[in-house]
């Protein structure tokens, strides 16, 4: 069984700096960190491998830096890594992200392909199900429980107050919740191999099978018309006074904000 997991690797802070011209946003410089919800979505494919013993890819599109996740990956259990890099797919929305990776699987043999269900620094939760479509598999979203029963794949599907039970026959493709599992932690022997022993395949333009007109900039269809950082929460005043002084410093706040 052949089991590809699609990680992302995510800024790990709320000081996101957005380019003030393409209105992307600015990694550089940024601690990253694997997806939460894509590292579910690995850990679920490596309980697969260790009772079945699946084959596990793992695929990112991004920077050079985030071979930086794919390496966290191998050091978990992960078999193969591959990068999509290459300025001309910087600037991506969903929709030439998604054609992008969609491509680069098909150079791979593939029984089950995972995803998170949203990467934290989007939220858009499109990706996933854009690759099943491009890659013309059904696929199954919001998986907060998954099992292999022959040659179909039972997943439990969440909602806001119920689930479903729904299983598909494979090929096919599911986004992992991070509720899906308790992630492992990489061992000192995976953190040797990964960065010893272990390749990360690098696959560039050239080496995906797509349409100029679909990837990068020129092939997102989305347009950023505005975009404003969320403000910081300033500071509070603390009061150290009597009742009455108090009271009275609160109503004045009040009035100046109109709010009495």
């Amino acid at each position: 069984m052949n089991i590809i997991v699609c990680v992302k690797q995510v800024p790990d802070t709320t000081e996101v700096r957005i380019h003030p011209v393409k209105g992307t946003l600015i990694r550089e410089g940024i601690p990253s960190i694997m997806n939460p919800d894509d590292k579910a979505g690995l850990e679920a494919a490596l309980r697969l491998k260790d009772e079945m013993g699946a084959h596990v890819s793992v695929i990112t599109m991004g920077p050079r830096q985030a071979d930086e996740v794919l390496r966290e990956a191998l050091a978990m259990g992960a078999d193969k890594a591959y990068l999509i890099s290459d300025p001309e797919f910087s600037g991506s929305d969903t929709w030439a992200t998604s054609s992008t990776i969609a491509a680069a699987i098909t150079k791979l043999e593939y029984d089950l392909v995972i995803t998170g269900r949203q990467a934290i620094d989007g939220d858009t939760a499109q990706v996933g199900p854009e690759i099943a479509e491009h890659l013309n598999i059904p696929h199954i979203s919001y998986c907060e429980e998954l099992k292999i029963d022959g040659d179909e794949v039972v997943v439990k599907r969440q909602f806001e107050d119920r689930y479903q039970i729904l299983s598909v026959s494979m090929p096919a493709l599911i986004t992992a919740l991070g509720e899906l599992n308790e992630p492992r932690y990489m061992t000192p022997g995976g953190i040797f191999d990964a960065y010893r022993e272990k390749e990360i395949t690098l696959w560039t333009r050239p080496d995906i099978p797509i349409k100029d007109e679909n990837i990068g900039l020129k092939g997102s269809p989305t347009r950023v018309a505005k975009t404003n950082p969320k403000l910081l929460k300033q500071p509070g005043t603390k009061i150290e006074t009597g009742v009455d002084e108090s009271v009275q410093f609160i109503m004045e706040k009040l009035k100046e904000k109109f709010i009495l």
